[in-house]
Parts: structure tokens; C-alpha cells; sequence
């Protein structure tokens, strides 16, 4: 029998600071249960969807704290939230750059030896590279509706997404996160990934070389990947990967089914640990 989780968040130590690597400012939020201590204890990092930010969690990541008794990193990628704009122009090797260069520099730069990757959408392909890029430094890791191809029905949720862009009032409501950077950082991600250049994006070819377990979540209803996704990534790390396709459930399982979500990594989590 699983072990129930608990409906409230139990008494975390948090700091929120910003740090900078290669010129750039990065907001990063920090929890810790009350009861751990210093150690090699691995860190879960959350790395959010395109989109997202580290607000835009909620409060989704100090659950996952509270549930596994380990200390979690948030954080902004550049031009999310409350870290600074991204001025270059992005190309199709912009998760590449994120996973293998920015990332480790963060690990490094906040001593976590050790990470458990927990990556949504864009975050959950960062989160594949990194695995694979940097097998000592990550335990294990944990996808939600993350790609490693581009499908047409991707391209069709963006388009449909760009239409509603102005009808929808999305730069407002990505104001609030983002600020004056919602309208760039929008643009930024649909235009990328409506390209020329990003139709024959395909990171399958690092799958071989992850290392840790993972636990590939998606939800049958999202609307910007198929379960082709999870087959994929499973296949291509092999035993070592766990699908969980979750019925009813659209593009943000940790948004549309919060328990059984943090229940899975919870479990996961357990089995490294």
C-alpha cells in the first residue's frame, strides 16, 4: 500500500537569491526540510516548461520537498520571471546550451554534487541532455511531457496557441510572471519552435547515454506530444526508464493530477534514495 501524502507542506527553510553565470542574473529559490543536514544528500532541481517560471510552480515543488525529505533548487532560466532578459537570438541548440553548459555551472556554483532532475515540457528535454552530458553529477530524473522530436501535433498546439495569443489576453496573464518580458519570451518560444530550422530538432541520439533511472510522466490528453514521446525516451534509455501515461490528464500532469504525480516521485525518489 502506497504511503498517503500529506495535504499540507510541512515547515521548510527557504532563501531566494540571484547569482550570475556567463553575465547572466538568475533568480533561484532554495528549500530545505527543517530536519536535514549537511551532507551529500541529492538535490532536487526543478527545471521549468518553456513558458514557465519558477513562480509558476506554485507550490507543486515544496510539496515534492516535504513528500521525500530532500532539499529542492528552483530556478528562472534567462528571460523567465525574475531573472534577466535573453538579449541573443535563439537557435535550435538553445536546450542544448541550457543542459550542458548553464546548468552544471549552477550545480557547481550552489556545491550540489548531486541532482535528481524534475523537468517539465522544455525543462523535461533540458533535463534528458543534462543526464546525458553529465552522468556523476545526476542520480536520476524525472520528465513531464518532454520531447526529443518535433510532431505535428506539437506544432499544431503552438499555432493554436499563437491564434489565441491576443483573443486570450496571454500577454497579461504571462505578465504576471514575466513582467515586461512576456511578449519577447513568448515570441522567443513560438517562433523557435515553428522554424524551418527546428523541424529536424531530435535529441533521441543522446537517450543511450543516460545512465540513472527515470520516471517518464506524460498525460494522454496532451495536447502538444504524444505517447509517442514516453515510448521513445523509454526505448531509448531502456530498463532503466519508467513510463506513466496518466488518463485525463493534459500537457502540466503536476497542475491537472498533483497527487498521483507527486505519489510517482515520491516512490521513485524512494527507490534512488
Amino acid at each position: 500500500m502506497k504511503k498517503s501524502l500529506s495535504a499540507t507542506i510541512g515547515p521548510l527553510v527557504i532563501q531566494e537569491e540571484t547569482l550570475t553565470i556567463r553575465r547572466q542574473r538568475l533568480f533561484y529559490r532554495r528549500m530545505a526540510p527543517l530536519r536535514f543536514g549537511v551532507g551529500t544528500t541529492p538535490h532536487l532541481v526543478f527545471l521549468h516548461e518553456g513558458l514557465g517560471c519558477t513562480a509558476m510552480w506554485h507550490d507543486f515543488p515544496d510539496h515534492v520537498v516535504t513528500d521525500t525529505g530532500l532539499p529542492g533548487i528552483v530556478y528562472d532560466r534567462t528571460g523567465h520571471g525574475r531573472s534577466q532578459r535573453y538579449h541573443p537570438p535563439r537557435d535550435k541548440h538553445y536546450l542544448h546550451a541550457e543542459a550542458q553548459d548553464i546548468l552544471p555551472l549552477l550545480l557547481e556554483h550552489l556545491q550540489i554534487e548531486r541532482a535528481i532532475l524534475i523537468g517539465h515540457s522544455d525543462g523535461g528535454s533540458i533535463a534528458l541532455l543534462a543526464a546525458a552530458a553529465c552522468p556523476d553529477r545526476i542520480a536520476g530524473i524525472v520528465t513531464e511531457a518532454a520531447h526529443v522530436f518535433v510532431e505535428p501535433l506539437t506544432l499544431a498546439g503552438i499555432r493554436e496557441t499563437v491564434a489565441a495569443y491576443e483573443p486570450r489576453h496571454l500577454e497579461q496573464r504571462l505578465a504576471r510572471y514575466h513582467g515586461t518580458k512576456a511578449r519577447e519570451l513568448f515570441f522567443a518560444w513560438a517562433d523557435t519552435w515553428q522554424s524551418a530550422s527546428f523541424r529536424s530538432w531530435n535529441i533521441e541520439d543522446c537517450l543511450g547515454s543516460i545512465q540513472c533511472p527515470a520516471l517518464v510522466i506524460q498525460g494522454r490528453d496532451d495536447p502538444y506530444g504524444s505517447p509517442r514521446q514516453v515510448q521513445s525516451i523509454v526505448a531509448g534509455i531502456g530498463s532503466r526508464a519508467t513510463p506513466l501515461l496518466i488518463p485525463a490528464c493534459g500537457h502540466a500532469p503536476h497542475r491537472d493530477t498533483p497527487e498521483p504525480v507527486r505519489e510517482a516521485i515520491a516512490e521513485f525518489v524512494k527507490s534512488l534514495i
